[in-house]
């Protein structure tokens, strides 16, 4: 098989979710696969030391402007041009007109529910806000073209069935995430102090990773957080990545929480590698998302030996199991209340940390992989039946 994967975003410097999934299926097949040809479509960029060519892996640099040219016009060329029997689009889109027999990733379909003037008033930045509005206008002609259409759960399998017709719906498939292997609670104490140094972390801190993205939850967990301070009468610190002061500061302004912000720390952006030691130090994960196809922090944070405080709604209570803390996380009451449950009894965060270790252990990039090498020969064959 001549197989093409899109990645495009792989080599930008910050990586986030579906970037993160691509970079783990690439890795693990080349591992895997010594037999069939691969093509991995990137757009050039900064961080191309991330994946190395091998045997039968090319990486391919796609040079386009605007993200729909790059997907829409220059990537069916490039596919169809190097002969490949499948284009496997990784991330919710792919082009409406290709040659090639199309399987189709679609992490979740956030950005088919509600209305599309919601979708436009939402608080989501500009970017998301195109972005979203891009998918919401082409996932059906996607998903009527996918031969395959694979996603991230059981739950988003539901969603993504609900806006299928009954032929789509047979073309899709529930494959898990996994959490890498460096994700892991041995501590090295030179390179946590080296970490610790690096993005100004304190001595002990809650973690939250937040976004403008109103799905993630930020404010709720600012808020929790804020009222946790007054209710505990303590002094404690929040490690809040991927958020700027500016945004943080116009948020507790609304929220009216000026005086929580000399106890928050902004890391910045925290690369890949340093992910596991910021898990480690922290003493407790906060994830309470609106929305996650899936919600791969959560599974990262208990392989790294943390407790975690997140959603009993959407797929966070399948990836979960009982191995976090569920709360509703619209409720700041509720998280409030399980930061004090995990942080006064030590038989509880220690029950945690025991039921995250070997939850984690159940999701495995290799597996997913495996499972996608497989649906890759599926695919083919029925291509190669239908054309004999």
């Amino acid at each position: 098989m001549r197989i093409g994967i899109e990645a495009q975003r792989l080599f930008r410097p910050e990586k986030h979710g579906m970037d993160r999934a691509v970079l783990e299926l690439i890795k693990n097949l080349q591992v895997l696969d010594h037999e069939n040809e691969y093509f991995i479509f990137v757009q050039p960029d900064e961080d191309s030391a991330v994946i190395q060519e091998t045997a039968n892996f090319n990486i391919v640099e796609v040079d386009a402007g605007s993200y729909p040219v790059w997907e829409q016009i220059k990537l069916p060329k490039v596919a169809k041009k190097l002969n490949c029997d499948i284009l496997h689009c990784t991330s919710n889109t792919a082009p409406l007109f290709t040659a090639t027999p199309l399987m189709t990733t679609i992490h979740d379909v956030i950005y088919m529910e509600g209305s599309v003037k919601a979708l436009l008033k939402s608080k989501a930045s500009a970017y998301q806000k195109f972005g979203n509005l891009y998918r919401r206008l082409i996932f059906s002609k996607v998903a009527k073209n996918s031969k395959q259409i694979l996603t991230v759960s059981e739950f988003e399998k539901e969603n993504i069935t609900a806006h299928l017709s009954k032929t789509e719906a047979e073309k899709l498939t529930a494959i898990h995430n996994g959490v890498s292997g460096h994700f892991h609670n041995e501590r090295n104490e030179q390179r946590l102090q080296e970490v610790r140094e690096k993005y100004g972390l304190p001595q002990n801190y809650m973690l939250h990773l937040g976004s403008k993205d109103p799905r993630k939850n930020t404010k709720r967990v600012l808020q929790a957080f804020g009222d946790y301070l007054k209710a505990s009468g303590e002094t404690h610190k929040l490690v809040l990545m991927g958020y700027n002061k500016t945004t943080l500061q116009a948020d507790l302004a609304e929220l009216q929480l000026h005086e929580v912000e000399q106890h928050i720390i902004l890391p910045g952006y925290v690369a890949d590698q340093d992910l596991p030691q910021v898990f480690q130090m922290a003493e407790l994960f906060l994830f309470p998302s609106l929305r996650e196809g899936f919600g791969i922090p959560v599974i990262e944070a208990m392989a790294c030996g943390i407790p975690v405080i997140t959603s009993n709604t959407s797929s966070m209570p399948e990836v979960a199991g009982d191995a976090a803390h569920l709360v509703d996380p619209y409720s700041t009451e509720q998280i409030v209340s399980a930061i004090a449950s995990i942080r006064d009894s030590k038989v509880y965060y220690q029950s945690l940390v025991a039921k995250g270790l070997n939850r984690a252990k159940e999701f495995s990039w290799e597996a997913m992989a495996q499972k996608v090498l497989e649906k890759y020969k599926v695919m083919f064959n029925q291509t190669q039946n239908l054309q004999s």
